[in-house]
């Protein structure tokens, strides 16, 4: 009925309100009439029933199609077929295209929506990475030991860094960016960084400096004491990067190692560096008129020292020399340690010489009092060398070598005394000097020569031993005896190929005497430093086929000071060669009675400075007689060097020495008078006996 009334009744149904009557008329029930079909008014309203329903159909299928069309709108899918049929257009076809533009602008939409939301994830992506960037940036920054400032053209603040803020002790709350370059100079005044420095006259300068387009750096030492190292290159923008650092620990470690390349390390005074640069200021000032002196002062057997007691003992004594010769100089004088045991003054005075061989004697005098280290009790003399400054003088290396040379003639003269340079000191270094390039050919020239002297007996008067001695015949010079080369020699190491010539030829020598002839060959301390001694000596013997029983070498102190157990060893393992031992100079040294519980000794030789003075002190004939006792005690023979008299002679046998040696028998003599030596002794010795 709900239908009904739609379609036909009112003014907007389809029927109208007299044919929904007409019809309702009808179908009423018992209303006594003639069925509605039959009758004329229902054909009637029949016929408008079925217009009505007619386009009620109509009506529903374009209500479907709007539906439909909707549908897809709000899906944004396509339109169904139904909304595009040809034909003409009425108000639902409007209503379709209308849907579909609708359609079409909501996909624009969309798409620009997508678009829009797309750009927008990529610009919080962007957001992220360069806020992430930024972080790393200020985190980086404020880890760096540096201090970094940024400023822009204008002179404000871009960026500064936390360590720059703590380097001058400024508030991060107040240096921000954009901070006015006044504004930052005022609140470092205000934290101390400038002192009493106008702020005008601080900005002033900085504005100086930051020039543009202009890279520049300088160091400053704060008022707190700290030293800061700032530098500043030009930006793209037309600002600045500045960068400081606090160099306070590197400038300490540059002074320290300034210091350490021109002073000793032990003993804290100049070294030769300084001293080297010091004299030269030293000449340009006597060029002027000033009167100076350089003194060259030399501890006298300061090896020993070391050798006895050890390098430990050695530094402290150099230390304890260094602080007495602090104390015996003037201020304004130089004190240098050149190396080892050398040590050097420049002496500024108007009474030169005179002033510094005064200087010369109070060192001597000062240093020469015991020295109290690690429980010795040490008395270390000293040498010194004077070489006046002249005032035309240039060259320091020369006047250096003039004090050496008066050093060194201090030293020949009996040392712990001083001589003042003169030309002949001079001239006698140019000849030492040529005679050291003559000694460099001289083995290759074959000038050496061997002299012997024999060693006689006491017991039976024979020719024991022939020691041999070396000669140097120079073409020139004539013959060289050995206490002019030996010591040059033994400096430059020549000594070693040299001694092996000695041994190999006295070797091949003593196999044509007797038997019972021994040869004694003198060995140098450098050559037990060298390695292959015992090889040389096996090979000596090897090849010239003596046997090692005729051969007997002779070391000094000097041997078992260099080294005292490498050198015991290879005294031990020549005596298992068969080779016999012997001490030479004995009663010298500062330690032969210890030397002696070391190693069982052949032979001692008695010096003969000890000899020499039997006539005249009592005291040399009592250590002669000590030195024979106790020969006699421990088994070992005794050889008296240097007899030249009867009475020496007939003393020594008195004392108990078992071998004598020197003038009084035979000068040395060379190889080819062995036989008539060796006949004239036999034939002489009743008559002395």
């Amino acid at each position: 009925m709900r239908l009904l009334a739609m379609l036909c009744g009112g003014r907007a149904g389809l029927l109208g309100a007299a044919g929904l009557a007409a019809l309702m008329a009808a179908i009423r029930p018992g209303g006594g009439a003639s069925p509605w079909w039959l009758g004329a008014g229902g054909l009637a309203a029949a016929a408008a029933g079925l217009a009505g329903l007619g386009l009620l159909r109509r009506l529903g299928s374009r209500l479907g199609v709007l539906a439909a069309c909707a549908a897809s709108v709000a899906r944004h899918a396509a339109l169904p077929p139904e909304s595009d049929r040809p034909g003409g257009r009425d108000e639902v076809d409007v209503v379709v295209l209308g849907l579909a533009r609708l359609r079409d602008d909501l996909r624009a939409t969309g798409r620009r929506a997508a678009t829009l939301q797309a750009v927008n994830q990529d610009m919080l992506a962007t957001q992220r990475r360069l806020e992430t960037a930024v972080h790393v940036r200020e985190t980086a920054l404020d880890h760096l030991a540096l201090g970094v400032l940024l400023l822009g053209p204008d002179h404000r603040l871009v960026v500064c860094n936390r360590r720059f803020i703590e380097m001058f002790g400024l508030r991060a709350e107040v240096v921000r960016p954009g901070l006015a370059l006044p504004a930052l100079l005022a609140h470092s005044q205000a934290a101390g960084n400038h002192g009493d420095a106008e702020p005008a006259a601080v900005e002033a300068e900085i504005r100086r400096l930051l020039t543009p387009g202009q890279s520049g750096s300088l160091r400053r030492t704060m008022p707190d004491g700290r030293t800061l190292a700032a530098r500043w290159v030009p930006a793209r923008d037309g600002g600045w990067a500045c960068t400081c650092e606090d160099i306070s620990d590197r400038r300490v470690s540059e002074h320290r190692i300034a210091h350490m390349a021109r002073h000793d390390a032990l003993t804290d005074l100049p070294n030769r560096v300084a001293f080297q640069d010091a004299l030269l200021g030293a000449l340009a000032r006597a060029r002027d008129g000033a009167r100076l002196s350089v003194l060259c002062l030399d501890l006298d057997r300061f090896k020993q020292v070391n050798d006895t007691l050890g390098h430990g003992v050695g530094d402290e004594v150099l230390r304890e020399v260094a602080r007495r010769l602090r104390a015996a100089v003037r201020e304004d004088d130089v004190l240098a340690r050149l190396g080892s045991d050398e040590f050097a003054i420049i002496q500024s005075d108007s009474v030169q010489p005179d002033a510094a061989a005064t200087l010369a004697r109070r060192l001597i005098e000062v240093l020469g009092h015991p020295h109290l280290v690690g429980g010795h009790s040490l008395v270390v003399s000293a040498t010194v060398g004077i070489a006046p400054v002249d005032a035309q003088e240039t060259d320091a290396d020369a006047l250096l070598r003039r004090a050496d040379l008066a050093l060194y003639r201090a030293k020949q003269d009996g040392r712990a005394n001083w001589r003042l340079f003169d030309a002949a000191m001079d001239a006698a270094a140019q000849s030492r000097r040529a005679l050291e390039m003559d000694l460099r050919e001289a083995l290759h020239r074959d000038e050496f020569e061997l002299y012997y002297q024999p060693l006689i007996s006491v017991r039976d008067r024979r020719v024991a031993a022939l020691e041999a001695l070396i000669r140097w015949r120079h073409p020139t010079r004539g013959l060289i005896p050995p206490d002019r080369f030996i010591p040059l020699a033994e400096e430059l190491g020549l000594i070693v190929p040299i001694g092996e010539w000695v041994l190999r030829t006295a070797c091949a020598t003593a196999v044509l005497w007797p038997a019972s002839v021994l040869v004694a060959v003198n060995l140098s301390s450098v050559q037990f430093v060298r390695p292959g001694l015992l090889e040389t000596v096996q090979a000596a013997l090897t090849d010239t086929g003596l046997p090692a029983e005729r051969l007997e070498l002779e070391i000094t102190e000097s041997v078992l000071l260099a080294d005292n157990a490498a050198t015991l060893a290879v005294l031990h393992a020549l005596r298992a060669m068969g080779v016999r031992i012997s001490m030479d100079d004995f009663g010298t040294g500062y330690s032969s009675l210890s030397y002696l519980r070391s190693f069982p000794f052949d032979k001692l030789k008695i010096d003969k400075s000890f000899i020499q003075g039997l006539d005249e002190s009592e005291e040399s004939a009592v250590i002669v007689r000590a030195i024979a006792a106790l020969g006699a005690s421990l088994g070992i023979a005794t050889t008296a060097e240097g007899v030249e008299t009867l009475g020496q002679l007939e003393r020594l046998i008195a004392d108990g020495c078992t071998e004598v040696q020197g003038y009084f028998f035979s000068p040395p003599c060379p190889a080819s008078d062995i036989p008539r030596l060796l006949a004239d002794v036999a034939a002489r010795q009743p008559a002395a006996a």
